[in-house]
């Protein structure tokens, strides 16, 4: 039975009774609930035959761990080029642990944040469960099961990602996302037991509701008070507590409000972060403590006005990103997303969609720390199968749970502004598509009632530049999907041509662009002339045997696929209509797998913003240009070519009216952006020397930029993104190398092999140079360049002291750099 106590005004007068001022946190006792379980595992790569056999070698790592970025790319895995060309597999992890006695009056559980994919899990023999989706959190009770004190425990986890394909892009194997070990009084707070929502929020004052949900394990009725403290900045703005009575082996939810004046808005400039701390007092004895971060702001999503935060209009400027961290694979550190979002951040991005599945949770943290409009998915599929072996397999069985489970972990982040029932399902033509559609919104209705619900859908086939009516496949067959009532905001795929009319085809909800774009580069390479369009491939479902024959593609804005639309074409549409709320690009960094247009030998994609290493390709800079007010000026392309070949020159600037070109100190002339123009271009035949761009304001200069022509390859240079880091195991500094003449220019053109020596308590984690057709191991100590670039990342050992880290390369002069691990 589930009892609610609802504490209105009466327990915001017994706060002040209780607190007449503010006190801080660390008056208050913090036992931990939680402990990180990642260290010392043991991993087998086979079949259980194989693992029982007296010769199986298990080896002790730590996770989060991929055991499929340490394979060989090839063509011939199961799970195909599309899905990065990396092999799968079924992989066991055992640990050991001890318990003291203590605990045994306790409960103690195990929390997995995600294991892809198809895990089953043991504890001293007794089995615990199954959860086929890879991407979601789950936890097991140990309790019933531990031994304590000398007796030793051992868990056992069967990761099954044999069947393949199941993803259409690079999903990765293994206890991928953080583990925990959870022990509590037998009166607590559940796993994601608690939802703080801000139904009333203004500059002057905001409503704070916290609906918390509290377990009885025990055998007898137990009363006590549940006390819930408002934290901002480690100080206490306020306190509520209730009495509460809970039967034995019951639940119980207790509501709870706060006044909270003068609150510190969340935004995407200012995030500002709250916390809620829970406790459960019993005899005047804290049992359990729980603490839930939150943002106050206030938000809607307008017919006519867009996207309004805290009442401001804001433009989503957001891309989509999957879930892998490039060379790294799919195994979660914290630092290397914050190192992805900085590179968003500096472009002006405000806006992450988890394509398309639950994240992991250090994402959203650093959303919510950082200032992201994310848009939080769910399911690439349905019932309906894109790939053989894929979670249509388990939807009837999981899709409900695994959808409530993702609500309830992260509900209260307060960087979460939408939530997506799916991407491209196949069954949004039909009535079955409405029907579950109906399905998924009731269910996210029921457990966050507080943000709109929506849908990737695919475009509207066959459009043009002239007709911007929506059209279909099947005409008499409408999206059924978009027209059941169950979205909140209307969300495209593509079909760019028709968001001006969305007003006239929509006339009830709201506008989002959930996936755009899908333009092609390959970073530093370049093809004339350059204001030409070329679409690649020429139909999504016909073979491309078109392109280059190394594979690349020219970084000029200037290729897309056939349901896309280039950067440029993108942005100035969404930047036009006041209504489009925003657009979420495909994608903001390349990922592994879904080579288009090309297939093997590519292994990875050519959508990103940034490639494959976090080095940014040019239309980096002209999102920059738009996007922030940090002044920029960038020329492209490189300047080595051939005597006498015509050449284009683009400029993205802003913060000035004009640019003036110079090559070798004479004036190539001046340009100005014309109407929506995003770019200035210059066309003649190319001479060796120094391009030098100068952009003016009244005349006045504002920058000066200058590509030089670079000589024979003869030198390395380093540069860490930090030079100090955490000596803690996970933390990581990422090193790019660069070959350059004996100047320092870049040679635009080296792919030189470059070898990593470490010496002190660090290790090379990673190697990269973001060129997608490479098929060198990330795991390796040396790497070649791509057009001048290479990157070693570099993890922590957990002893204080220097890590020296060297980059040679056969007839180049070395470059050293030191990292301190502190």
């Amino acid at each position: 039975m589930l009892q609610k106590s609802y504490i209105l005004s009466a327990l915001i007068l017994l706060s002040s009774f209780f607190y007449s001022c503010k006190k801080s946190s660390s008056e208050v006792s913090h036992a931990p609930r939680k402990i990180s379980f990642n260290e010392d595992w043991q991993f087998f790569l086979g079949d259980s035959s194989k693992m029982a056999s007296s010769g199986a070698q298990w080896r002790t790592l730590n996770v989060p761990h991929d055991w499929s970025i340490e394979g060989e790319f090839s063509p011939k895995h199961p799970a195909g080029v599309g899905g990065g060309a990396l092999p799968g597999g079924l992989g066991w992890y055992k640990k050991k642990f001890s318990l003291a006695a203590k605990d045994s009056t306790r409960l103690t559980a195990v929390t997995f944040d995600g294991v892809y994919q198809d895990s089953k899990v043991w504890i001293n023999g007794k089995y615990l469960g199954n959860r086929p989706n890879g991407y979601i959190g789950f936890q097991y009770d140990l309790t019933l099961f531990l031994h304590y004190g000398n007796e030793p425990n051992e868990i056992l986890v069967k990761v099954n990602n044999a069947h393949q394909p199941n993803s259409r892009w690079y999903s990765g194997s293994g206890i991928y996302r953080n583990v925990w070990l959870t022990k509590t009084d037998k009166l607590h707070v559940p796993l994601w037991g608690t939802f703080v929502t801000t139904p009333q929020v203004s500059r002057d004052s905001a409503l704070i509701q916290v609906e918390a949900r509290l377990v009885n394990q025990y055998r007898s009725v137990k009363n006590g008070i549940l006390e819930t403290s408002l934290i901002y900045r480690d100080q206490q703005v306020n306190l509520v507590a209730s009495e509460f009575e809970i039967q034995a082996q019951d639940t119980s939810e207790v509501t709870q409000q706060i006044k909270v004046l003068q609150p510190q808005l969340w935004s995407t400039e200012d995030p500002q972060l709250y916390s809620v701390v829970t406790r459960i007092k019993v005899g005047g004895e804290v049992v359990d403590e729980y603490t839930t971060k939150f943002g106050i702001r206030d938000f809607t999503f307008d017919l006519e006005k867009g996207f309004i935060l805290n009442g401001e209009q804001l433009k989503i400027k957001g891309v989509n990103n999957h879930h892998d961290l490039g060379p790294l694979g799919a195994a979660v550190n914290k630092r290397a997303i914050e190192r992805q979002l900085e590179i968003m951040k500096e472009m002006g991005v405000n806006g992450i969609r988890t394509a398309h599945n639950p994240p992991a949770p250090e994402l959203l943290e650093l959303t919510d720390e950082m200032g992201f409009i994310v848009m939080a998915e769910s399911f690439d599929m349905w019932e309906n199968a894109k790939t053989a072996n894929d979670y249509s397999n388990f939807w009837d069985e999981w899709h409900e749970r695994d959808v409530k489970d993702m609500l309830l972990r992260d509900r209260n982040h307060p960087s979460i502004f939408i939530w997506s029932i799916g991407n491209e399902v196949p069954e949004q033509w039909s009535e079955r598509g409405a029907e579950i559609g109906r399905e998924l919104a009731r269910i996210t209705k029921e457990f966050d009632p507080t943000r709109p619900v929506t849908a990737g859908m695919n475009p509207p086939v066959h459009t043009n530049e002239d007709d911007v009516t929506l059209q279909f496949d099947e005409p008499q067959q409408p999206n059924a999907l978009a027209g059941s009532g169950a979205l909140d905001l209307i969300g495209y795929n593509y079909a760019h041509q028709t968001w001006p009319k969305h007003q006239v085809n929509f006339p009830q909800p709201p506008f989002i662009a959930t996936e755009t774009t899908s333009a092609l580069a390959t970073r530093g390479f370049y093809e004339f002339p350059s204001d030409t369009t070329k679409i690649w491939p020429v139909r999504w479902d016909i073979p491309f045997d078109g392109g280059n024959p190394d594979h690349t593609i020219s970084a000029f804005d200037q290729v897309r696929t056939p349901w896309g639309s280039t950067h440029e074409t993108t942005w100035k549409i969404i930047k036009k209509h006041e209504f489009l709320s925003g657009f979420y690009i495909w994608t903001g960094f390349d990922y592994l797998g879904e080579p288009t247009p090309y297939g093997w030998p590519s292994r990875s994609s050519y959508f990103g913003i940034v490639d494959l290493a976090g080095f940014p390709k040019d239309t980096y800079y002209m999102y920059k240009s738009e996007w922030t007010n940090e002044p920029v000026l960038h020329i492209l392309p490189h300047w080595n070519w051939e005597e006498g070949q015509i050449v284009d020159v683009w400029a993205y600037y802003n913060k000035a009216d004009e640019v003036e070109l110079f090559l070798n100190g004479e004036t190539m002339g001046t340009k100005k952006k014309q109407g929506d123009d995003l770019h200035v271009m210059w066309r003649f035949p190319f001479k060796k020397g120094i391009l030098r761009a100068v952009s003016k304001k009244d005349g006045k200069v504002v920058l000066e930029k200058e590509v030089r022509t670079a000589g024979e390859p003869a030198k390395l240079t380093i540069q860490p993104d930090r030079s100090s880091i955490k000596a803690d195991g996970q933390d990581l500094s990422f090193i790019t190398v660069n070959i350059t003449d004996e100047n320092g220019i870049i040679a635009p053109r080296a792919n030189n092999v470059v070898h990593f020596e470490v010496t002190g308590g660090g290790k090379i984690e990673a190697v990269a140079s973001g060129d997608p057709t490479s098929h060198e191991s990330f795991k390796g100590t040396s790497h070649s360049a791509l057009n001048g670039k290479v990157l070693v990342v570099i993890r922590a050992g957990k002893e204080a002291g220097p890590v020296e880290v060297t980059a040679t390369a056969n007839g180049l002069q070395k470059a050293t750099t030191t990292i301190n691990l502190e």
